[in-house]
């Protein structure tokens, strides 16, 4: 019997409240202190926005719990842009959309600074971890340190390793990996990105999902991924159904797998049953594929949504494992 897990990637929108109080207080600016500079009031608007949103998802019902990455103003790019040895300059375009991030420029060691760890300390009973997969940090990041891509890469992995070392227990540890699908590694660099990967999962005593977005991803990385010692792969179903079930019938999967089919940049709002069919549909696709364990999942992170209709959809995400055939 396949265990259908309610969950989601992280990154949640800001309550309104907060949105306005950090702004407030911030000096209607991006944060530009870095990890523990924050001022004590600063501190105590996340603590209480923390709480909420976790408070959130146990009301929802969700099996796995994510801190939330309020304070994670520059998305993915944010364990760098909070690091001493990150110089953070100009505003850069996220991905292709309407959302931007500060240039995350190294220019020294990459040592772990515990930062994400903190927030996972501040929101106990905390079941799931999110981080930026390696691949993604580096793309999203500009090298003036390590001077070769194959030797930041590698600074990137090490550096997020000791981060994930220091977390608290999880059950779950997602790395978020899009760049595979919106920028895919060339030959060489996409076997890099899987080792990349493996070092990052290798720290951290929890099921390890490696979930993909905006698309699919090309065939030949995509033979790489599934080279890595990792629990699961995320596939985007919103994006791109065709090219995530031709991989999977294609190269296969992991005993486990993330499906993205709640879209996490519409709002409008999924019904439950609709999701459970939208499972229920690539289970139909892929018949050789007997999965042990679905992560249902949104297909990107919540932060896009207004947050009334980001907790709609973790309402939708949760019910929907009950209505799913097993």
């Amino acid at each position: 019997m396949t265990d259908v897990i309610a969950t989601t990637p992280g990154l949640y929108p800001l309550p309104d409240w907060a949105k306005e109080e950090l702004s407030d207080l911030k000096g209607h600016q991006k944060d530009d202190l870095i990890a523990g500079d924050e001022s004590e009031a600063i501190v105590e608007a996340y603590d209480r926005a923390r709480a909420e949103v976790t408070d959130r998802q146990r009301e929802a019902g969700l099996d796995r719990i994510v801190e939330g990455q309020l304070r994670w103003d520059d998305m993915l790019a944010h364990p760098l842009c909070v690091h001493d040895n990150v110089e953070t300059r100009g505003i850069v375009r996220y991905y292709d959309n309407n959302n931007f991030y500060r240039e995350p420029v190294v220019r020294g060691d990459l040592t772990a600074d515990g930062d994400v760890a903190a927030e996972l300390d501040a929101a106990p009973d905390v079941s799931q971890a999110v981080l930026p997969g390696p691949y993604s940090l580096s793309e999203l990041a500009t090298d003036e340190h390590y001077g070769d891509d194959a030797a930041f890469l590698d600074a990137v992995a090490d550096f997020l390793a000791a981060e994930a070392a220091e977390f608290p227990p999880v059950e779950t540890l997602f790395l978020l990996e899009p760049s595979l699908v919106t920028d895919a590694p060339e030959d060489g660099e996409d076997e890099r990105a899987s080792e990349a990967i493996d070092t990052v999962a290798a720290a951290v005593d929890a099921d390890v999902v490696v979930h993909t977005y905006w698309g699919s991803i090309p065939e030949k990385p995509y033979a790489h991924l599934m080279d890595a010692e990792i629990d699961a792969i995320g596939f985007d179903f919103v994006t791109d159904h065709e090219g995530s079930v031709y991989n999977i019938q294609e190269y296969g999967t992991k005993d486990d797998v993330a499906l993205g089919v709640v879209d996490g940049q519409n709002t409008l709002v999924e019904e439950p049953e609709a999701i459970a069919e939208r499972i229920e549909w690539i289970g139909d696709q892929v018949p050789n594929e007997a999965f042990e364990r679905i992560y249902a999942t949104s297909n990107t992170e919540l932060f896009y949504l207004p947050t009334n209709k980001a907790e709609a959809k973790l309402d939708a995400l949760a019910a929907a494992p009950a209505e799913v055939s097993r």
